[in-house]
């Protein structure tokens, strides 16, 4: 929220400290001098330092200052949402995770999206669960199943090392009801299942049948 100011009448103080409009100390005097002094140079008088002692006012163009301010303002925030918007976090699951757990680790991605930040959902396999990758697919899979609508697939599953096969989906952007043909060819690809990945498979029983 943007800092309110006072200004010229609403400064309802007994005396103030002024710096004029070339930034120079005109030193303390009572506000009623210094609004007449701020009305001479066709300036507006605005309260600057509120916590110094006596207040500092300046001498400035009231709208003009307002302006620039919001304007800031606007920025900053438009930067920290930039920041948080560009954040990659991780979320991890092993592959014998179960359903409660798995919907558990979906709700935070989903958090993690409305937060603003990238997230990597990543399967991560011990032992010889690595020679059975299809399990870690089914589980990427079921997550993106649940992030349609709501999440992009900014990179599609792949292992990144031998035990650690991940995906990385970022937030939806806000876009109006209709959007025009081509910002629709530019959006990002909406998450979805990859079309070679089993689709009735349970990892529990691929991972059951292998140890057998």
């Amino acid at each position: 929220m943007a800092r309110e100011y006072r200004a010229n009448e609403r400064i309802r103080l007994p005396e103030v400290r002024l710096v004029d409009e070339e930034s120079e100390q005109l030193g303390v005097m009572p506000t009623r001098q210094a609004l007449g002094i701020a009305e001479e140079r066709g300036y507006d008088l605005v309260e600057v330092a509120p916590a110094a002692n006596p207040p500092v006012c300046r001498l400035m163009d009231f709208g003009k200052f307002k302006y620039e301010a919001t304007r800031k303002e606007r920025e900053a925030r438009k930067a920290r949402k930039s920041k948080v918007t560009n954040e990659l976090r991780e979320v991890r699951m092993k592959t014998r995770i179960g359903l409660h757990d798995r919907e558990a680790k979906t709700r935070l991605v989903l958090r993690l999206l409305g937060q603003g930040s990238k997230v990597k959902v990543s399967v991560m396999f011990r032992g010889r669960e690595v020679e059975h990758p299809e399990v870690g697919m089914v589980l990427l899979k079921a997550v993106a199943d649940q992030l349609v609508d709501k999440a992009t697939l900014e990179s599609p599953p792949r292992f990144e090392s031998r035990r650690s096969l991940s995906m990385i989906v970022s937030p939806v952007a806000e876009t109006a009801a209709h959007t025009e043909k081509e910002t629709e060819k530019a959006a990002p690809e909406p998450v979805q299942a990859e079309k070679a990945e089993p689709e009735q498979v349970e990892p529990e029983k691929v991972l059951d049948r292998a140890e057998a």
